[in-house]
């Protein structure tokens, strides 16, 4: 197996990178998942990443066999080395070993989404920094590790997840497979929990459970339109299609954007194909573009980006590709998995952007 040698980061480029993510942990805790099942029941999940605080500078990476990385740690890039066994692509946030999605060549996905006030890992112990590995580095480990769920919870057991910087949000993970069988992982206390994700829905704090007793509280709403209802002597009539979800929470916090994507999930008409499934992850996941004026008091916004949307993205794990678009260009961009010789291909790392504006055609009329 051909080895290859993490390249040395910039010390000073990687705190600031980890500090920007630890300052204002509110700003990225956006995050939505959703799963959506074929006709021919090819498992397609798909998810956001939100940011509002600055451009993530995102980049997709491609990583082979072989490839060899070391973990952060407190003191410097002094933790735990680790060898790709499967080679993946990730989709990267602020540095290329931050891969917050991605798929190996095996069909197995996963990805973190933010878990602040609710996750904490256990404190870092330096006697054990062989064996410690950077909480948003989990996800390019067992890329490299997994070819199913079911190894995850033995490799989880082994190492010891830990924060680079104290002030930083912890994060919870999202696994799925080939069978479409979805694990999530979080750490409380120190403790990991893993949970069988049947519904297929994630989003942020508070934990899974809690989210799924919350749906309950929703249990009036249902798709198409209410019934005419009289009320004394007056009929009450919807004023158009879809009252059946009248008072569907509509805010971007973490549990109104969990109870959203459930019910647009649940909703879904199944599509023929893996291809049309993609598209209609999609076309749920619109309605969880957040504007970026709505995260900051009237004239706060910190910074010149058009979302805090920052990229929205597509895995399907039987056929090998994984789906994205972002803030800057909404066109769907596709790295077919099947069409790279993991065990030639040299890592390498390129931003999802390669201009940042929106293109836009101008339609000719003769």
């Amino acid at each position: 197996m051909r080895m290859k040698k993490m390249r040395t980061m910039n010390a000073l480029g990687m705190w600031l990178a980890i500090a920007c993510l630890a300052l204002a942990p509110w700003l990225a805790d956006a995050c939505t998942g959703i799963t959506l099942r074929s006709k021919g029941d090819t498992t397609i999940v798909a998810r956001t990443i939100e940011w509002g605080g600055s451009d993530l500078n995102s980049q997709y990476v491609i990583v082979p066999r072989g490839y060899v990385s070391r973990s952060y740690t407190p003191t410097g890039v002094d933790g735990m080395t680790f060898a790709a066994r499967y080679g993946y692509v990730g989709l990267a946030v602020e540095q290329k070993e931050f891969v917050a999605e991605g798929l190996n060549e095996a069909g197995f996905s996963a990805g973190l989404f933010y878990f602040p006030n609710y996750g904490s890992y256990e404190a870092y112990d330096s006697t054990r920094k062989e064996q410690s590995i950077a909480d948003l580095q989990l996800v390019s480990f067992l890329l490299g590790q997994c070819a199913s769920v079911d190894e995850v919870k033995g490799w989880v057991e082994k190492i010891h997840v830990i924060n680079v910087d104290p002030r930083a949000s912890a994060v919870h993970w999202r696994f799925t497979d080939k069978s479409g069988r979805q694990l999530v992982l979080e750490i409380i206390d120190g403790k990991p929990r893993f949970h069988e994700n049947s519904l297929g829905v994630l989003t942020n704090s508070p934990d899974l459970e809690w989210h799924l007793t919350n749906l309950n509280n929703y249990v009036n709403l249902y798709p198409g339109s209410a019934p005419v209802q009289k009320l004394g002597a007056a009929d009450l009539r919807s004023f158009g299609a879809g009252s059946g979800f009248l008072g569907i929470p509509g805010d971007v916090t973490p549990p109104s954007r969990f109870v959203r994507a459930a019910f647009y999930q649940a909703t879904s008409p199944r599509r023929d194909t893996a291809h049309e499934t993609v598209l209609q992850c999609f076309q749920i996941l619109n309605n969880f573009d957040i504007p970026v004026g709505v995260e900051f008091p009237l004239g706060k916004v910190p910074c010149d980006i058009p979302s805090a949307t920052q990229w929205t993205s597509a895995t399907d794990m039987v056929n090998g590709a994984i789906y994205f678009r972002t803030m800057y260009d909404s066109e769907i961009r596709k790295i077919d998995l099947r069409t790279i010789d993991f065990a030639k291909v040299h890592y390498q790392a390129k931003p999802m952007d390669s201009v940042k504006s929106q293109p836009i055609r101008t339609i000719r009329v003769d």
